[in-house]
């Protein structure tokens, strides 16, 4: 529990709690970062067509840029970066940090991003390994299905990151025939 502790005081320290102030969202470098881990992935690469028929492949990459003082997936953070697959569709996960910081994914209802702590995922295995401890600098697979339809979140499930915005927008669509992509005030695109 100590080291838990100390790693979440480290991280609230060196990635503060508030957003970017605007106009410094990309200019910062992000020291320490392993940045061959995500070598020519870009924010589009969050969601692309899966192997499979009714399948999805997401990229997410933790501290893409120093966004929100690092605490973003592919440069976005809050929610502003929106997912959304049809209900019953496999979704396959690539987790990638390259920080030294602690991060780690996790699906979860968009309420519980303003909780300090998510102890489980909405769906069955939706979440990295030890996603309350995270990982530093490597990668992890997870995959999940989602049953039912809603407003969830790709969140950071080490405590308190959520809070500090370290989620993106993950819809679960009924009506949807496939799933989309909005990036920002960007219009939505279809990813087939």
């Amino acid at each position: 529990m100590l080291r838990l502790t100390l790693l979440f005081l480290l991280s609230v320290i060196s990635c503060g709690w508030s957003q970017t102030p605007p106009g410094h969202e990309h200019s910062t470098e992000i020291p320490g970062l392993k940045k061959e881990l995500f070598a020519g992935l870009t924010a589009e690469d969050l969601l692309k067509p899966g192997d499979t028929p009714k399948s999805v492949k997401v990229t997410l990459v933790a501290t893409f840029n120093a966004a929100n003082y690092g605490m973003n997936f592919n440069g976005y953070s809050h929610g502003k970066a929106v997912l959304t697959v049809p209900v019953g569709w496999k979704v396959d996960v690539t987790f990638i940090n390259p920080s030294p910081i602690p991060h780690s994914a996790i699906i979860i209802e968009q309420a519980d991003t303003k909780k300090l702590q998510i102890a489980e995922p909405y769906f069955e295995g939706g979440a990295t390994p030890k996603h309350l401890t995270g990982m530093t600098m490597g990668k992890a697979d997870f995959s999940f299905t989602p049953g039912e339809a809603g407003e969830f979140a790709l969140a950071c499930g080490f405590p308190a990151h959520a809070v500090a915005g370290h989620w993106i927008s993950f819809m679960v669509s009924e009506e949807a025939q496939v799933p989309t992509l909005q990036l920002g005030d960007q219009p939505a695109k279809e990813v087939k």
